[in-house]
C-alpha cells in the first residue's frame, strides 16, 4: 500500500490512526438487495454463486453503491464460503435460506477435501478484485476480505448456519484435534487468499467472525484469537503495511483482548456494545468502525438522525470509520440510505 494512496484515502487515513472532523463511510452489505441495479443483476446472473465468480458482474456489483452514493469505500462482493469450496468442499445456496455445504464432522469426510486450496477456484475472484480497482475513483479505497476460520468453520462443519454453532462445538468437545486441523486448514487458506487480493489492489482487508461472541472467554482465545492472529501474521510477512480490519462480531467485553493479541489495525462494533466501554477501552487501542443499528437505519425518521449523532458523538474523537454494527438489510429504503449519508457528513 502505497503513501500515495494513504494521503488521498479518508478511509485509510482513519485506519492509520488519525481522527478526521468527518469520517470516513462505508456499510456492509452495501451492494445488495435493497439496490434495484443489484436485483437486475442478480437476476441475470442466474444465482449467487454465478454472480460471486462472474468478474464482469461481480465487478459491477461492487461499484454500484459507489457510483449512487458516494462511500469512502467500496467492498470486494463475494462470499466467506468460497474458501471451503477451493479447498474442495461442495457449496450451494438455496434460495431464501442460505448457503450448504457437504458437512465435514469426522476425519473420513476431511479427508475428502483437498488440504490446499486450489487458486483457480478463486482466481475469478482476483479477478474481480483486478477490475473494480481500475475503475474506482482515486479517492474511493477499496476493501477485501475472508471469514474468520472459527466462523468458516462452523458452516463447514454443520454444513449451514446453526442459531448457536452447536454442532462445531460438539465437534471440538469431542476432537479438538480434528477441529484444530479444519482450523489449520481454513488458516492457509485464508492467508493464501487476501495475500491475492492484495496483490490485485485491494488497499486493506477485513476478517469477518460473525459467530465470535457464541464463545465463551478460553475457547474465544483458542478458535477465535489464535486463528486470527495467525491470519493476520502470515498477510503481514507478505504485506509489511497491510490494514487489517477485524470484526469479531459479539464479542464484547473480549474485544480489548482480541485487538492486543491479533495486531489488527481497526475492528468493527456490533450495534449492541456499550459505547463508552467501547470508546475507553477499544478505540483507545486501535480504530474502531461501527455500530448503528441496520433496523434504526430501515426505519428512517428522527430516530436514525438522532442516533447517527449518538454514534459520532460517541467516537467522533478518536480514529473513527462510520458503518453499521452489522450488514444492511435488504428492505431498507434507498431514501433512509441518502438520509444517513447527509447527516454523516453534515
Amino acid at each position: 500500500m502505497s503513501t500515495a494512496t494513504q494521503d488521498r484515502s479518508a478511509f485509510l487515513r482513519a485506519l492509520s490512526g488519525e481522527r478526521l472532523a468527518t469520517p470516513p463511510i462505508w456499510m456492509m452489505r452495501q451492494a445488495g438487495r435493497y439496490l434495484p441495479e443489484y436485483r437486475e443483476l442478480r437476476a441475470k446472473a442466474g444465482s449467487f454463486l454465478s454472480l460471486c465468480y462472474n468478474p464482469e458482474l461481480a465487478a459491477e456489483v461492487t461499484l454500484q453503491p459507489i457510483r449512487r452514493f458516494g462511500f469512502d469505500a467500496a467492498i470486494l462482493f463475494s462470499d466467506i464460503l468460497v474458501v471451503p469450496q477451493a479447498l474442495g468442499q461442495k457449496l450451494w445456496f438455496v434460495e431464501g435460506e442460505g448457503p450448504r455445504l457437504e458437512p465435514v464432522a469426522n476425519a473420513q469426510r476431511l479427508g475428502e477435501i483437498d488440504g490446499q486450496a486450489d487458486a483457480d477456484v478463486l482466481a475469478p475472484v482476483i479477478e474481480t478484485v483486478r477490475r473494480v480497482k481500475a475503475a474506482l475513483p482515486r479517492e474511493t479505497a477499496f476493501i477485501g476480505f475472508c471469514g474468520a476460520p472459527w466462523t468458516v468453520a462452523t458452516y463447514m462443519v454443520a454444513g449451514r448456519g446453526t442459531p448457536d454453532q452447536g454442532p462445531a462445538k460438539d465437534l471440538f468437545g469431542k476432537d479438538p484435534a480434528l477441529f484444530q486441523e479444519i482450523i489449520d486448514r481454513i488458516v492457509v487458506a485464508s492467508v493464501g487468499y487476501l495475500d491475492a487480493q492484495l496483490t490485485a489492489g485491494v488497499d486493506a482487508v477485513q476478517i469477518f467472525d460473525s459467530w465470535a461472541g457464541s464463545l465463551g472467554p478460553e475457547d474465544f482465545d483458542r478458535w477465535c484469537i489464535a486463528p486470527t492472529r495467525r491470519i493476520v501474521e502470515g498477510v503481514r510477512q507478505r504485506h509489511p503495511d497491510a490494514r487489517i480490519i477485524g470484526f469479531p462480531r459479539g464479542a464484547g467485553r473480549l474485544i480489548p483482548r482480541y485487538v492486543k493479541a491479533t495486531g489488527v489495525d481497526a475492528v468493527g462494533l456490533e450495534s449492541d456494545i456499550d459505547r463508552t466501554f467501547a470508546r475507553d477501552e477499544i478505540q483507545s487501542l486501535v480504530a474502531v468502525q461501527g455500530n448503528l443499528d441496520p433496523l434504526v437505519l430501515r426505519a428512517g425518521g428522527p430516530e436514525l438522525e438522532r442516533e447517527v449523532a449518538a454514534v459520532h458523538a460517541a467516537f467522533g474523537a478518536g480514529p473513527f470509520v462510520f458503518n453499521l454494527g452489522h450488514g444492511i438489510l435488504p428492505d431498507t429504503p434507498i431514501s433512509h440510505v441518502e438520509r444517513l449519508l447527509a447527516a454523516v457528513r453534515a
